[in-house]
């Protein structure tokens, strides 16, 4: 569950320190107040810390801190995904950074962001469909 966390955490910060600390920051608020793991709110809650630091460092500039494992290769390929990923509208980008980054599963998608199952299906493939026509001129 911190691994799915931090991961996340990190693609909407895009630094490992800043990601590590709202990691435990959001476990930190879930546990305060339950006993009982629940991975929707926890992400919830790293959801809105990641948005409230982002607005108060918004003139920061992002850091290119990859973890070795994950961006140890600047290929074209990661290249042209990223930029296809960051020209999706929010609800888009941020259901395939969920099911697909942060390795959340269906329900825990819907939970965190407040739809049903069925409507993160369709925006997962609506999204899908999209990256793939984005992709498709990168690519060749």
């Amino acid at each position: 569950m911190y691994d799915k966390i931090y991961r996340y955490c990190f693609y909407k910060l895009r630094n490992s320190a800043s990601a590590e600390d709202i990691t435990q920051e959001a476990f930190l608020r879930f546990f305060a107040q339950n006993t009982d793991i629940n991975a929707a709110y926890i992400f919830t809650i790293a959801k809105n810390l990641c948005t409230d630091m982002f607005r108060r460092k918004q003139t920061e500039e992002l850091s290119d801190d990859y973890p070795a494992e994950d961006f140890s290769d600047k290929s074209d390929t990661k290249i042209a995904v990223r930029t296809a990923l960051e020209k999706l509208d929010e609800q888009h980008r941020e259901v395939l950074v969920m099911r697909y980054i942060a390795d959340m599963s269906v329900n825990e998608t819907a939970d965190t962001l407040g739809i049903s199952r069925f409507a993160v299906y369709r925006l997962e493939k609506s999204a899908l469909a999209q990256m793939k026509k984005l992709l498709k001129g990168a690519l060749k």
